[in-house]
């Protein structure tokens, strides 16, 4: 089926942080009960068609800030062969073996082509099998959270655990004069890249093929919500989800599970 339309109805809740009450936090609660997950290796077609096999990391991973990059460094070198399929033959990887500057002069992971298709250099590819065993395709940073028995989180750029959630800051002056920050909890949409977003060959929230998880986005991705909007504040959301499935009307349901129902 095709992607559905970017804009629909959607329902929203606004509730004030309860760690911090000059945060009002603004939740998509469609996107956010809907049954979305990520389908790499199970229906992902990619997001460019030259690179079918990687997903959305065709363009390598941009660094939120200097504490980002140190923590994806700490666990890069904890890499070893088995594990990433790209790693320098040499004994110790240094940064300039796998950091890059865009045009904008941006740090990011480098992007290396291997068999035509261009990917993050931390994604191994189908082929990849070490001598003990494992491999396969994906991202030798989540590989490796698994080995240490961490979450994804902990090992791999912001970026790349946080999308397609969305999160989003603003500063909002009320009629009396006071302000507060709003944090915007939404989906990561085709907008969400810029302008070309609209580009991009196949995208997955829009998606029917992705929208068949058994539980909703908030509960699967309870440890992303967590880490984005702290315990606190989660917990609040859940509340409002729930009450949301309870309640919710065919126009607050995100329309590429409602085809899924329908088909």
């Amino acid at each position: 089926m095709p992607e559905v339309d970017l804009v629909f109805p959607r329902a929203f809740v606004e509730f004030v942080n309860p760690d911090d009450e000059s945060e009002v936090m603004r939740c998509d609660l469609t996107w956010l009960t809907s049954n979305y997950h990520c389908i790499f290796g199970q229906g992902c077609q990619g997001i460019y068609k030259e690179s079918p096999d990687v997903g959305c990391c065709a363009l390598g991973a941009h660094f939120a800030d200097k504490d980002d990059e140190k923590r994806v460094a700490d666990h890069v070198g904890m890499l070893d062969e088995t594990l990433w399929q790209f790693r320098p033959s040499k004994k110790k990887v240094k940064k300039g073996d796998w950091i890059d500057v865009d045009e904008e002069g941006e740090r990011k992971t480098m992007v290396v082509e291997y068999d035509g298709q261009s990917a993050c250099i931390f994604h191994n590819r189908p082929d990849f099998a070490p001598p003990n065993g494992g491999g396969g395709a994906g991202c030798a940073l989540h590989a490796l959270a698994f080995v240490l028995e961490k979450n994804p989180l902990e090992t791999k750029p912001d970026v790349c655990w946080q999308l397609p959630i969305r999160r989003t800051f603003r500063t909002v002056k009320r009629p009396d004069g006071s302000d507060y920050t709003e944090i915007s909890i939404s989906e990561y949409d085709r907008r969400g890249w810029g302008p070309g977003g609209h580009d991009l060959d196949w995208y997955c929230t829009g998606n029917t093929e992705a929208h068949t998880a058994p539980e909703p986005l908030y509960v699967s991705s309870a440890a992303e919500l967590t880490e984005l909007m702290g315990k606190a504040a989660y917990d609040e959301l859940v509340r409002h989800c729930e009450a949301h499935l309870k309640s919710r009307s065919a126009l607050a349901i995100h329309p590429a599970e409602k085809l899924n129902r329908d088909f």
